[in-house]
């Protein structure tokens, strides 16, 4: 094998041109300095106990960037400070640019109550038939009791469009448990809630196991504040749910044959009605879970999406504590960030990898697929990966030329 000096440089040259980042990059810092903090405290509040949550990951803490691997609290230097919510962890992102502007303990695990909806709507708004006729069962309206709920009947028969309508407005346990069975193929609800975990893996939110499909608490079941914003984003993508998510009031048609009489409904958000700009979002609550919440809204052409887990309503409701994060990300400048929310099957392209593994581009903020040009997160990355194999060729190279030298002379 003979290399010469100026082969090392057009190899050098063509690894630095191809990730699109140039060689006085190598030596630069880190772009996007964030500043890290305590978050705010959570009173304690009476609650069943907390179930252990899953072993963490570090990949997956990373995933989206390293900043976003904390347990504390995370925001762009130089910026003002985030309002101080009484929620365990929560998570302000740009729906569009993907940019996370800042959040708190975003990776930490957390129990969903009903925003876990939001899962079973971008699984299943894409696998149903909003205009087809279908007739709820018993096991349907096997609910908790006193659980949220529309009032739908036994026998009765509505549309897939109502059933979206029910979810979404009034939180609907047994429209949750409908759709997920209509949705699961032949094993119906069981697999319904496969299908949510495997769309979740899907999307990148390693950190969320469904186990109910309405959100109400079961063993296993948890989720993060940075998991439900890349479901979020995955829900206002579409238009159909953007439609049901703003629909302020509709009407439960009337069952004849069941007796049952037609009534309303009215959606349960807030934010619609006392936040401009407003595009949606959903409520969760339970005992174990204390308030959740994931909220939207445009202001000057930005997109922006909350999401926060284990808040307590001190003077602010989950909505609103939303609302003041919201109003705090609209604040900052444009392009700051802390990391990002990764791309859908980002995380899963390629060959498979173990459960619960994600590739170290995309765990470290960068994509999981060469598209390192257009992904600043990735670059400082991809920077010290091409210096090791800069160096690694250097050292060869001399290597070499050690032993030609050798040669001539005898040795």
């Amino acid at each position: 094998m003979r290399v010469r000096g100026r082969s090392a440089v057009v190899i050098t040259a063509f690894l630095l041109s191809a990730a699109g980042t140039p060689a006085a990059a190598l030596a630069a810092p880190a772009a996007g300095a964030v500043t890290t903090g305590p978050c705010a405290p959570v009173p304690s509040a009476s609650r069943p106990p907390r179930p252990a949550p899953p072993r963490a990951e570090p990949a997956q803490r990373a995933v989206g960037g390293a900043a976003l691997a904390t347990a504390g609290l995370v925001t762009p230097s130089g910026t003002p400070a985030p309002p101080a919510v009484p929620a365990t962890s929560w998570l302000v992102a740009d729906l569009d640019s993907g940019d996370v502007l800042g959040g708190c303990g975003p990776h930490e695990y957390g129990t969903p109550a009903s925003v876990q909806k939001l899962l079973l709507a971008a699984t299943m708004l894409p696998r149903l038939d909003p205009h087809e006729t279908v007739t709820l069962t018993h096991g349907d309206l096997d609910i908790e009791p006193g659980s949220s709920a529309v009032g739908f009947a036994e026998g009765g028969r509505y549309r897939i469009e109502t059933l979206w309508l029910g979810l979404l407005l009034k939180s609907g346990n047994e429209a949750a448990n409908a759709l997920a069975r209509l949705g699961g193929g032949p094993d119906g609800l069981a697999g319904g809630v496969r299908a949510m975990n495997a769309y979740a893996h899907h999307l990148g939110a390693l950190q969320t196991h469904a186990v109910t499909p309405s959100g109400l608490d079961g063993p296993g079941q948890f989720t993060s504040a940075y998991d439900l914003a890349l479901i979020a984003r995955s829900c206002f993508a579409d238009p159909t749910f953007r439609r049901y998510d703003t629909t302020r009031t509709t009407t439960i048609p009337a069952q004849p044959a069941l007796g049952e009489k037609a009534f309303g409904i009215q959606n349960d958000n807030q934010l619609l009605y006392r936040y401009p700009g407003a595009l949606g979002g959903k409520t969760g609550f339970t005992d174990l879970a204390r308030h959740t919440y994931v909220g939207a809204a445009e202001r000057d052409r930005r997109r922006l999406v909350v999401a926060l887990l284990g808040a307590e309503v001190l003077d602010k409701r989950g909505w609103e504590q939303g609302a003041a994060l919201l109003d705090w990300g609209f604040g900052l400048p444009r392009g700051v960030a802390v990391g990002r929310l990764v791309n859908p099957g980002e995380l899963t392209a390629g060959p498979a990898a173990p459960a619960g593994t994600a590739p170290a581009l995309a765990a470290a903020g960068g994509p999981g697929r060469l598209d390192l040009a257009n992904h600043h997160w990735s670059r400082p990355l991809v920077a010290v990966c091409l210096a090791g194999v800069v160096a690694g060729f250097a050292v060869l190279l001399l290597a070499l030329r050690h032993r030609r030298r050798a040669v001539r002379h005898g040795r």
